[in-house]
C-alpha cells in the first residue's frame, strides 16, 4: 500500500501548482476524493471541499482534515527522485512535500481507514501568500468543530499556536535625475529605503518577536538617480499587543528616515492573521498524541512563528492542532521527505479516524 501511495505523492508533485495556479492540481483532487466515495466540489473560491460518510462508526460528529493545495516558487517541472527511502527534487526546484505529502497521507488513510466518523476535507488555495483561501473558505460547507491540519514538517510535534502577522508595503518616491549631469537635482528613493531598512530592528526580537526586510527593487537605469523604490517587510509575534507594538514601531521608523533624505513614503501594513493558541490538553491534542504512540513516537506540543492555515481555523472556532508531514527543508532546494515518515503519517492520521470513530468528538 506504501508503494501506491509514493507513486500518487510522485504524481501529484509533478502537477505544478505555485500560488495562485492551483486549477489543474485540485481538479486532479478532486476526482481522488471522488473515487473513494467522496462529495468533492470547488466552492467560489476555488478551494476543495469535501465529504465522506462514517464507516463502522456511530459517531455522528465529523472531524476536518485540512491540507494546502499550493507551493512556493519554483514550483514548475518538478522531477521527484526516490534513492535510498528518501523523495527529493531532481534539484532544479522544489520538491512540493509541503504540503502534498499531507494529501498523500490523507489520501492513503482514506483508502485504508477500517473505521472513521464522518469526515470534511479542505484543501486552500494560497496558503503560500498568505492564507489567502482558508480566509476566503465557504464557511456554510464546514460543519466540523475539530480537526487537523496536515502541515508540520516534523511528526513528534503538535503545533498549538501562531502568531500575529503583519505584511508590511512599502514604497518610497524620490525624484529622477542625470546621475552624471547633475545628481544634486535628484532625490535618491534607493538610498532613502536603505536608510529606512539600516534603522529597523530586524531578525529575533524575542523568543516569540521576529521581524524581516525580504524584497527590495527600485531604479531602472544605472545613470539615473532613482525616483522610485519599493520594499516588503513583515512583522510578527505570538503575543498580538507585541506584533501591534513592532508594526507600528516599523511604521514609524520607515517615515522618519526616508523623510530625513527628503523622500516621501506610502506605507501599508496588512494583518494576516491574528495569534491564537489551543490548549495544551485540548481534545485534538490528545488525539494526536495518542495516534502518534501507535506509531512509537512521543509527541510534545510547541508554538511557531511561521502561521499556518489553522490560525484561521482557530480563530473561526475550529479546534485545529498541526500534525506533522514528515517534510524536511520547506522551501528550499533540498526539499525531501523519508518515505517511512510518509508511511508514519499516514498510519498517525488512520488512527486518528480510528479513535475518533470510537468516540464522540469533544467540542
Amino acid at each position: 500500500m506504501s508503494d501506491r501511495m509514493i507513486e500518487q505523492f510522485m504524481e501529484m508533485v509533478r502537477i505544478p501548482s505555485e500560488s495562485g495556479e492551483e486549477a489543474a492540481f485540485i481538479d486532479y483532487l478532486i476526482g481522488a476524493f471522488r473515487s473513494l466515495g467522496a462529495e468533492a466540489e470547488k466552492d467560489a473560491y476555488g478551494n476543495l471541499l469535501a465529504k465522506l460518510p462514517p464507516l463502522q462508526s456511530d459517531n455522528p460528529a465529523p472531524i476536518l482534515f485540512s491540507c494546502h493545495a499550493d507551493t512556493v516558487k519554483p514550483g514548475r517541472g518538478i522531477e521527484p527522485v526516490l534513492d535510498n527511502g528518501i523523495i527529493r527534487s531532481s534539484g532544479t526546484t522544489i520538491l512540493g512535500a509541503d504540503d502534498k505529502a499531507g494529501i498523500a497521507e490523507l489520501l492513503e488513510a482514506l483508502r485504508t481507514a477500517p473505521r472513521r466518523p464522518p469526515v470534511e476535507i479542505a484543501i486552500s488555495r494560497q496558503e503560500e501568500v498568505g492564507l489567502l483561501g482558508v480566509k476566503n473558505i465557504d464557511r456554510s460547507r464546514i460543519t466540523a468543530k475539530t480537526g487537523f491540519l496536515l502541515d508540520n514538517d516534523t511528526l513528534d510535534t503538535i503545533i498549538i499556536g501562531g502568531p500575529t502577522y503583519f505584511a508590511i508595503d512599502v514604497e518610497v518616491t524620490g525624484r529622477s535625475a542625470h546621475a552624471g549631469m547633475e545628481p544634486e537635482k535628484g532625490i535618491n528613493a534607493i538610498q532613502a529605503a536603505a536608510r529606512a531598512i539600516a534603522a529597523l530592528p530586524l531578525g529575533r526580537i524575542d523568543h516569540e518577536t521576529t521581524a524581516n526586510v525580504g524584497v527590495i527593487q527600485g531604479g531602472l537605469i544605472r545613470n539615473g538617480v532613482p525616483d522610485k523604490a519599493t520594499f516588503l517587510a513583515e512583522c510578527r509575534s505570538l503575543t498580538h499587543d507585541k506584533a501591534k507594538a513592532l508594526v507600528e514601531k516599523i511604521a514609524t521608523i520607515i517615515r522618519s528616515e526616508v523623510a530625513v533624505n527628503g523622500a516621501n513614503v506610502e506605507l501599508r501594513t496588512n494583518q494576516m492573521c491574528r495569534a491564537v493558541s489551543i490548549a495544551d490538553d485540548a481534545a485534538t491534542v490528545v488525539l494526536a498524541k495518542k495516534a502518534l504512540k501507535t506509531v512509537g513516537i512521543e509527541a510534545k506540543t510547541a508554538m511557531m512563528t511561521g502561521f499556518t492555515d489553522a490560525s484561521i481555523y482557530n480563530n473561526l472556532g475550529i479546534e485545529m492542532a498541526v500534525v506533522g508531514i514528515g517534510a524536511r527543508e520547506e522551501h528550499s532546494l533540498t526539499e525531501h521527505i523519508r518515505v517511512d515518515e510518509m508511511i508514519q503519517a499516514k498510519d498517525m492520521i488512520v488512527e486518528i479516524m480510528r479513535l475518533s470513530a470510537e468516540r464522540p468528538a469533544a467540542g
